[in-house]
């Protein structure tokens, strides 16, 4: 207990956790936590089975204490810490270690790790790529930081642009009337706010039974994994059994609605007839308009707007907001202008969305394609694939 600072690996850096975050699932003893110093690497041997994404290498700058679960490295005088650092990292965007585990979940220890080759150049030679990566590194991550500002600018715009058109309309001056509701709070005064079962059924998907699926009636069905915003998923669908009196009840039809119970309590999407027929799961609502006086596009904004206002979680701690109930969606109050105006506002924020997503869809793929150039960088400057020295 010599050490009091917690550590932790995330997405290959090694962060101070701050105490409010020593919570949950945390040891009632750091005792036997290990020691960390500055210089030494960090490798998370866990869980190669489930989990090809994370990044597992980090390089401890702060003393501190970090779960034994991990493998933790101490450099000798002949390596420099950040040359194998840089090394480890290139072993790890490359996979290198997912060949190397065993048992269920593909832990590694350091029996299994400890024969990995490495390279050894000189450590002036070592000291020269970390100089040479220190460098291009650094403008790399400079330009990162301004795309991801620039998707950031994007997004909110896209939030604001949407929140206006749904709560004002489309007029640069409204006549605005108090709506009764702290959201939105003020609507024009020619429409209307009313509970959402006034205007859509509301049907809360078939409840998923292993016990009582006979395969005599299998159709694809849709999770709540499946419904993103403005998406939905139909390749590699689970099947389970809808009979023909079920139907009526569960079976999409072109133009419905489908809003997340849980995970993002009202994230939604349209459904566009993409597969036929298809069905869904009790972990998603289906809305469908009443009337031809309502345009599902014009509320797939709405509800957009109101989960990024967080307004569901609205009088109630926001933590326990984990799911909408079906008699939550149905009472809670909505605008709605008239059809014509609905049919307006979605043909101008469908052409506005597509611009600022296409905007959006090219700075990612410029991340994208950095991110892998960053990861190329560090593997040839390791590997003596650069001449580090002409280089600089």
């Amino acid at each position: 207990m010599v050490e009091e600072t917690v550590l932790s690996l995330s997405y290959g850096r090694i962060v101070i956790k701050p105490p409010e975050k020593l919570t949950g699932l945390v040891p009632a003893s750091f005792e036997t936590y290990q020691v960390m110093k500055p210089g030494d690497i960090v490798i998370r041997t866990t869980n190669l089975q489930n989990d090809w994404t994370s990044l597992r290498v980090g390089l401890v700058k702060d003393p501190g204490i970090i779960t034994s679960a991990y493998a933790g490295l101490q450099p000798t005088e002949r390596y420099s810490p950040e040359f194998l650092y840089y090394l480890l990292h290139s072993y790890d965007t490359k996979k290198v270690f997912y060949g190397m585990g065993s048992g269920l979940r593909q832990n590694i220890g350091f029996d299994d790790f400890k024969w990995l080759p490495f390279i050894c150049p000189s450590r002036p030679e070592q000291d020269a790529i970390v100089a040479y990566l220190d460098g291009m590194l650094e403008a790399i991550d400079r330009y990162l930081r301004v795309k991801e500002r620039e998707i950031a600018l994007m997004e909110e715009r896209k939030r604001a642009l949407i929140h206006r058109a749904v709560t004002r309309g489309l007029d640069a001056n409204p006549q605005l009337q108090p709506s009764g509701r702290i959201w939105p709070d003020f609507i024009p005064h020619h429409w209307r706010i009313a509970p959402l079962y006034a205007r859509y059924d509301v049907q809360l998907g078939k409840m998923l039974d292993a016990k009582k699926i006979s395969g005599l009636h299998l159709q694809p069905y849709l999770r709540n994994t499946d419904v993103q915003w403005d998406s939905i998923n139909v390749i590699d669908l689970p099947q389970m059994d809808f009979r023909p009196d079920e139907w009526l009840r569960y079976r999409l039809q072109t133009g419905d609605i489908l809003v997340c119970e849980g995970g993002q309590p009202g994230r939604a999407a349209i459904w566009r007839g993409d597969l036929g027929p298809c069905f869904y799961q009790k972990a998603l609502h289906r809305l469908r308009p009443r009337t031809s006086d309502d345009v599902p596009g014009f509320f797939f904004y709405v509800l957009f707007s109101a989960v990024s206002e967080e307004v569901f979680a609205m009088g109630t701690e926001k933590a326990t907001i984990s799911h909408l109930t079906g008699q939550q969606l149905r009472r809670f109050r909505f605008p709605f202008p008239p059809e014509s105006e609905q049919r307006e506002i979605v043909d101008f924020l469908d052409a506005e969305v597509e611009k600022i997503d296409t905007t959006i869809a090219r700075a990612r793929r410029q991340i994208e394609r950095m991110q892998e150039y960053r990861s190329a960088l560090i593997a040839e400057a390791v590997t003596g694939k650069i001449d580090v020295n002409a280089a600089s």
